[in-house]
């Protein structure tokens, strides 16, 4: 497959996740995909190596020539990979944005997940137009955050590893908890209400987007929750990474 675009209109954008790699083209200026998402899955050990080798493949399924946007599930700092959640401890202290970009012979932007996810929502979804403090909450296998000021984002918070009940908060309220633990929705929305409690506490959002794929059950447990700031599910869902992704490339003024 080919993938034909305006110079600057499309952006590649990859979502890494500890299962699976998915990509698409981007129309920067709607957020809309540009072709049908195209998933692959990560390589078990989630090495360098293999990651990159799984990434140029999803590059070379659209014949893609450009800019590309990337997400990983870690800290990424100058494009460096601080730390490795659901993937290969090697990762940490790597060049990982480098070691991308010169798997697929691309300029290639490397951000955080749940940032993209953040960036996605502030420009297409429920924190559209929204002025003040924006924190998006990725609920998963942990629990991403990104923090958007006045539109622009402040990267790498790590809110998920904020202490509660004497460990980091997504050991207690991620979705993965409440499936072990087999809790009930009101019991999960107690939960999660004592963590927003906390990250209102300390940071007083103006709005509180839930991501991640429990919000597809939004309506189970958002209106349990008991906040000054107002909370709404994440609108563009799965998509939310690559949009994310594509959008951080046009930021950086790379297309």
């Amino acid at each position: 497959m080919t993938q034909k675009h305006k110079v600057g209109s499309a952006v590649l954008g990859i979502d890494i996740g500890g299962s699976g790699i998915k990509g698409a083209p981007v129309d920067i200026a709607t957020g809309a995909l540009l072709a049908e998402r195209v998933k692959l899955e990560t390589p078990q050990p989630a090495t360098p190596e293999a990651v990159a080798q799984t990434v140029q493949e999803l590059v070379a399924h659209f014949s893609w020539q450009g800019p590309i946007g990337c997400t990983f599930p870690a800290i990424v700092h100058h494009g460096v990979t601080l730390s490795a959640a659901n993937v290969d401890k090697s990762w940490i202290g790597a060049s990982a944005q480098q070691i991308l970009a010169d798997a697929v012979g691309q300029p290639l932007l490397l951000l955080n997940d749940a940032d993209a996810a953040g960036l996605a929502e502030v420009t297409f979804g429920a924190a559209k137009g929204v002025a003040g403090t924006v924190i998006v909450l990725t609920l998963g296998t942990g629990i991403g955050s990104a923090l958007i000021v006045d539109g622009r984002l402040v990267p790498n918070t790590e809110f998920g590893h904020l202490q509660l009940k004497g460990a980091a908060a997504e050991k207690y309220c991620s979705a993965k908890i409440k499936d072990e633990q087999d809790l009930k929705w009101k019991e999960y929305a107690q939960r999660l209400n004592e963590y927003l409690n906390h990250v209102e506490l300390l940071f007083s959002p103006d709005l509180i987007i839930i991501g991640g794929g429990i919000s597809r059950k939004h309506e189970k447990f958002l209106p349990e929750l008991k906040l000054r700031a107002r909370v709404l599910p994440a609108a563009l869902r799965n998509d939310a990474g690559i949009v994310g992704a594509a959008l951080a490339v046009a930021h950086a003024g790379m297309c």
